[in-house]
């Protein structure tokens, strides 16, 4: 599984590690520099393992020196109690990226481990669950590629990938066939367009303007289905809005080819991780 780069992984660690250190672990400070520690990270709850890197960047940046050595990989299933890593090292710099390096584990699994419930929920369908820029401040890429772990998919990353026109952009422009000529002519080769609409009526205004993917903005199953019918394979259709893992499945059996899912990174609930420290 391919993660957003090294860059962006030191990056986000060292902005992390820098707003909990300050100028200096107070705590840490009371056991001896030279005191060394073993440590195992255990899972307890069933969970999809993501972070992987960002754990092991916080520990590099505090003690280069520091062993760790990892019981399982990201996009792995996890069972609660499993042994997940282990740390040998300095005790200092193992406690002070104590909590940094479980804040990036919990955030990234719950968010992987919930995006393969949705990807299970959909299993025989035809759609494809997306995720959405409803992403946390500073953590997109990492949030992304915790979808990608969880068997989901990612849909653009931000403005620069692909162009989204949404009731405001239709608004400014004047009408759905004037915002698609005009992202048409703007779009460059491999640029995804799409056109989101709020009715059957758009939806064949925006066919009519030659739109090969429309996202059917709260729309019910019924005129999913209709919309459906109606598309006749001419374009991609995705579903938004609405979506939960109550409502996921009866969408994903209108025929949709894409269900978009802002909760996946938006209402993260953390997996449940310890940091437990062996007796020396």
């Amino acid at each position: 599984m391919r993660g957003p780069g090294s860059d962006t992984v030191v990056a986000q660690v060292r902005q992390a590690l820098a707003e909990d250190l300050g100028n200096g672990d107070l705590t840490a400070a009371l056991v001896p520099p030279e005191a060394g520690a073993r440590a195992r990270v255990i899972v307890r709850e069933s969970a999809i393992l993501c972070g992987v890197d960002w754990f092991n960047e916080v520990f590099h940046q505090l003690d280069p020196a520091i062993q760790l050595v990892w019981s399982a990989r990201d996009g792995d299933a996890l069972e609660p109690g499993q042994l997940v890593c282990e740390l040998n090292g300095k005790a200092r710099p193992v406690l002070t990226g104590e909590r940094t390096g479980l804040n990036f584990l919990q955030t990234l699994s719950g968010t992987a481990s919930l995006a393969a419930r949705y990807v299970a929920e959909v299993e025989g369908t035809s759609a494809t669950i997306l995720d959405t820029r409803k992403t946390i401040p500073g953590l997109r890429l990492a949030q992304k590629y915790a979808v990608r772990c969880g068997g989901a998919s990612n849909h653009r990353f931000g403005l620069y990938d692909a162009i989204l026109i949404k009731e405001n952009h239709i608004r400014a422009a004047g009408s759905i066939a004037a915002a698609m000529q005009a992202a048409t002519s703007l779009a460059g080769d491999g640029v995804m367009v799409e056109v989101e609409v709020e009715s059957l009526e758009e939806l064949e205004q925006a066919l009519d303007a030659g739109a090969r993917r429309v996202l059917l903005d709260n729309f019910d199953n019924a005129a999913l289905g209709k919309a459906v019918s109606r598309n006749a394979g001419r374009a991609r259709l995705e579903a938004s809005g609405g979506v939960d893992l109550d409502t996921v499945r009866g969408i994903g059996l209108t025929g949709v080819d894409f269900i978009s899912v802002g909760q996946l990174t938006k209402d993260v609930r953390a997996t449940d991780y310890s940091m437990l420290f062996a007796s020396e």
